[in-house]
């Protein structure tokens, strides 16, 4: 399959190094010369090293977009109606109005459009979903997550809108549900008109999930916690771990008794989550797959940050629309 990578930059060159590791045959545009350059030196063919995107759309079946939110719906529209199928990174969009309609675009050019939510992908993510399908905690009764980081703030969006998304598609993957409903607090600490700390309630359904997202906290942190009727899953996404905790409260006459069972450590493979991710578009291209996170999923996600910002600036929880 020929492939046009729009977007060189830090995640870009990740997407670059896995293209080609899948055996496409690989296009790339940006407009710095220096990235263009870099692409040669790693085997890319000078002639398939483009400032404009445009010029190499005859040449490809697909579009693999990493390139700022801002610029992800002029893109993904012009590659739709040339004909071409797409795989956009997370956000799907800047806004969830946008991302409608490259909904909309993709389901008229009938091509493939699929959202960059890499999380799905990762080991820890399956490990967390088998653990579920074998009932090892029982119903969930809620969760938490925390993306967070001391680390350069991006300045194209704010941290809910470039980070907590990863765990409101996450929870939402993980608990197969939609999410109903947002509560938030957002602060602009570094005063830059953009959010660089939030904590978002999202509730799917009768399970709220907290998402814990900033550029503050020391270290490095990719984690979420699932507690159920009879105990708790603890996955570490740096560290690539699940930890079962089994364990539930039992009535002692008119108290209540924490009862702990050990904890077990559950197997994780070692996959890298964007090489599955890349894999499966390119066999939803080819018809051989499903898409695997489709554009309405993307439009949630967005749904919830957009639902989190007017939450925290109201302070009243927003109701979202319930859908099929």
């Amino acid at each position: 399959m020929n492939v046009l990578l729009v977007g060189l930059g830090r995640w870009g060159e990740k997407h670059l190094r896995v293209l080609r590791e899948i055996g496409v045959t690989l296009w790339v545009a940006d407009l710095d010369p220096a990235r263009r350059a870099s692409a040669a030196g790693q085997g890319i063919v000078a002639a398939r090293a483009v400032a404009d995107y445009r010029e190499a759309l005859p040449h490809v079946e697909a579009v693999d977009v990493v390139t700022p939110a801002d610029s992800h719906r002029e893109i993904t529209e012009r590659c739709l109606a040339a004909g071409r199928h797409c795989f956009v990174e997370k956000p799907l969009a800047a806004t969830a109005a946008d991302g409608r309609a490259l909904a909309t675009a993709a389901a008229a050019a009938g091509r493939v459009l699929q959202v960059g939510h890499v999380y799905r992908f990762h080991p820890v993510t399956a490990a967390l979903r088998a653990a579920l399908a074998e009932g090892r905690i029982g119903a969930v009764r809620y969760a938490t997550g925390r993306i967070a980081g001391f680390k350069r703030p991006r300045p194209d969006a704010g941290i809910t809108l470039t980070d907590a998304i990863h765990h409101v598609d996450l929870f939402a993957y993980l608990l197969g549900r939609a999410p109903t409903r947002v509560s938030a607090v957002q602060h602009d600490y570094l005063g830059r008109g953009l959010d660089d700390m939030s904590v978002t309630i999202v509730s799917y359904g009768d399970v709220s999930a907290v998402i814990e997202a900033s550029y503050f906290l020391p270290g490095t942190h990719r984690e979420c916690v699932l507690v159920g009727e009879r105990g708790a899953l603890v996955a570490d996404y740096v560290a690539g771990t699940v930890t079962c905790h089994p364990g539930e409260h039992r009535r002692r006459g008119d108290g209540w008794e924490a009862v702990e069972a050990g904890k077990e450590e559950l197997p994780v493979g070692r996959a890298e989550p964007l090489r599955l991710e890349l894999e499966a578009f390119v066999a939803a291209c080819a018809g051989r797959v499903s898409v695997a996170v489709p554009a309405a999923a993307g439009v949630r996600a967005l749904e919830v940050v957009e639902a989190a910002a007017r939450a925290a600036r109201t302070g009243r929880p927003v109701a979202l629309p319930v859908t099929a």
